[in-house]
């Protein structure tokens, strides 16, 4: 092995050095562009995508045609297209060295998709967050997808594939297309496209940005052939031909952490963020409140009904929409409020109204006997009392 000894390296036409090297074997670099622009820090431009953070808890069911999709871990969820796809979502531990989680999903029934049905993985992305990417211009970047999945023993060498779908300006819809196939050990796939010079990304807060999507079952009518380029002859969820059927045996199972997708030709390593700034980036879109027995998730203060006791609190941060509703255990047992005594809510805590920075909660307790505006907390009774706040895509 050579190496070559330099104080200094400068292009032909330049007046300063570009980098300059140390005598203790480090340098300084003038550095502009990083992997075709993209930044050191907040390349990735998927959340959650080491599956790190799970709200909603660690196990989840996909069950017939009564769910058209359904939220897991978060900003990911599960959907189908006509597809009986029952299947069991897990935040599993099983992941490869340097993660600590990956989303897990395993058949509960065997199917066979028929005509355009479909079963696949996806988070949806703002539009609004994407606007660097210049798609639709002669400056249009290069993005790069990477991800790290593994199959289980029955569905090893199974084939699947990552589609990557954006709307334009006028709602019409792009995508790309890769195949990958799985084995029963962790590997990384890296896939590059080229950007999108006919078509811009819509300037949106809701699903009509972007997708990243795998896609695990796809109907006869939906097999097409690998798409390296943007097209719009397809407008919806298309797996390449020989997609494997996830469905086809109750012991399969497919694993997936460490999503990323940056601007770019190359696969940097993965963004790895604290759990701090990654919870952060997911209360935007889902913020859940635990409350243990006699935790206090707010004040509140009494109506003049003797029944209704309302609280109000902030959003830790500016969530996409105003959530319309509020998710609870369905238990009434489960809240309580207290002034100079505890008293159990008589009804599961209702939604009010909410803003995108602030949320106000009815927690009722008839004939609770404290008089008009008296000031209360209002509790959690139980371990499996919760509040949730929804502003998903």
């Amino acid at each position: 092995m050579s190496t070559l000894k330099v104080d200094a390296i400068r292009h032909n036409s330049a007046t300063s050095d570009a980098i300059t090297t140390a005598a203790d074997g480090t340098c300084t670099a003038r550095i502009t562009s990083i992997n075709g622009g993209s930044a050191l820090s907040h390349r990735n431009v998927l959340i959650n995508g080491a599956m790190t953070i799970s709200q909603r808890g660690s196990t989840f069911s996909h069950v017939g045609s009564s769910n058209t999709n359904i939220l897991t871990m978060d900003r990911w969820k599960i959907r189908r297209s006509s597809l009986e796809f029952d299947t069991t979502i897990t935040h599993s531990t099983d992941s490869p060295d340097g993660f600590l989680n990956s989303l897990k999903i395993t058949p509960d029934a065997v199917e066979t998709p028929s005509a355009s049905q479909n079963g696949l993985i996806e988070q949806q992305i703002e539009g609004q967050s994407l606007q660097h990417f210049a798609f639709g211009t002669s400056s249009a970047k290069s993005i790069t997808a990477s991800f790290y999945a593994k199959s289980g023993s029955q569905n090893n060498g199974h084939n699947y594939t990552l589609q990557l779908r954006h709307y334009d300006s006028s709602n019409n819809t792009r995508i790309v297309t890769k195949a990958f196939t799985v084995t029963s050990s962790w590997q990384r796939f890296t896939m590059t496209f080229a950007g999108d010079t006919s078509n811009d990304i819509k300037n949106s807060t809701d699903y009509t940005g972007f997708e990243f999507i795998f896609q695990l079952a796809t109907g006869p009518d939906d097999l097409v052939a690998e798409q390296p380029t943007w097209t719009s002859t397809y407008n919806n969820w298309r797996g390449v031909t020989g997609n494997s059927n996830f469905m086809d045996n109750t012991n399969n199972e497919f694993y997936v952490t460490g999503c990323q997708l940056e601007v770019g030709d190359t696969a940097t390593s993965f963004e790895h963020r604290s759990y701090q700034e990654e919870i952060i980036r997911c209360y935007r879109y889902y913020y859940r409140l635990n409350g243990d027995n006699n935790k206090t998730y707010m004040i509140g203060m009494s109506d003049n009904d003797n029944l209704n006791i309302y609280g109000f609190f902030h959003f830790p941060v500016h969530m996409r929409t105003a959530p319309g509703s509020i998710e609870q255990s369905g238990d009434a047992s489960h809240y309580k409020v207290r002034r100079d005594t505890t008293k159990t809510c008589t009804a599961v805590p209702a939604f009010v109204d909410a803003t995108q920075f602030a949320c106000r909660v009815n927690f009722p307790s008839n004939n609770h006997g404290w008089g008009t505006g008296q000031m209360l907390w209002c509790q959690g009774g139980s371990s499996s009392s919760y509040l949730g706040f929804s502003a998903e895509i």
